[in-house]
């Protein structure tokens, strides 16, 4: 992990474009919004962090609070899956947990981008089955990986 502490960016530009696609296409099919944040460190608590840079992000002021954070901390190896009010009423109780594991096994093998990837298209499945594109929607907020490196 210490190489990639040395970049100023944790993912590769490749890497990048991977989940920005993963984003956009998860995003055509549903009114949800899908952002990812990386950090060095949350300072704390990960899940506690992750809600504030959610707030910081803007995501709780989408029109139907059906926005996702995936939050990752690469000091402390350490991440967060936030979902808005709207998605958190709709989505299964253990559905972060659940979503976690499966991110954490390609994590856990140094596939860090196919892990984020793979939590996109989690999150995508379950908001176009609550959340369905609409022909008046727009993207509220941006598709780009936000980072504190």
């Amino acid at each position: 992990m210490s190489n990639l502490l040395k970049r100023k960016s944790f993912f590769s530009a490749p890497e990048k474009e991977e989940i920005l696609a993963a984003i956009q296409v998860a995003e055509k099919l549903t009114s949800g919004e899908i952002r990812v944040h990386v950090e060095l460190s949350s300072g704390g608590e990960p899940f506690k962090r992750a809600q504030e840079v959610f707030i910081k992000l803007g995501m709780a002021q989408t029109k139907l609070q059906n926005g996702v954070l995936i939050y990752l901390a690469i000091e402390e190896r350490k991440f967060a899956i936030i979902g808005d009010h709207g998605i958190d009423r709709v989505v299964p109780e253990n559905f972060w947990d659940q979503t976690k594991e499966e991110m954490q096994q390609l994590f856990r093998v140094g596939k860090f981008a196919a892990g984020v990837c793979l939590g996109i298209s989690l999150a995508g499945e379950h908001l176009v089955q609550h959340f369905p594109c609409q022909a008046d929607d727009v993207n509220e907020l941006s598709d780009e990986i936000s980072e504190n490196i």
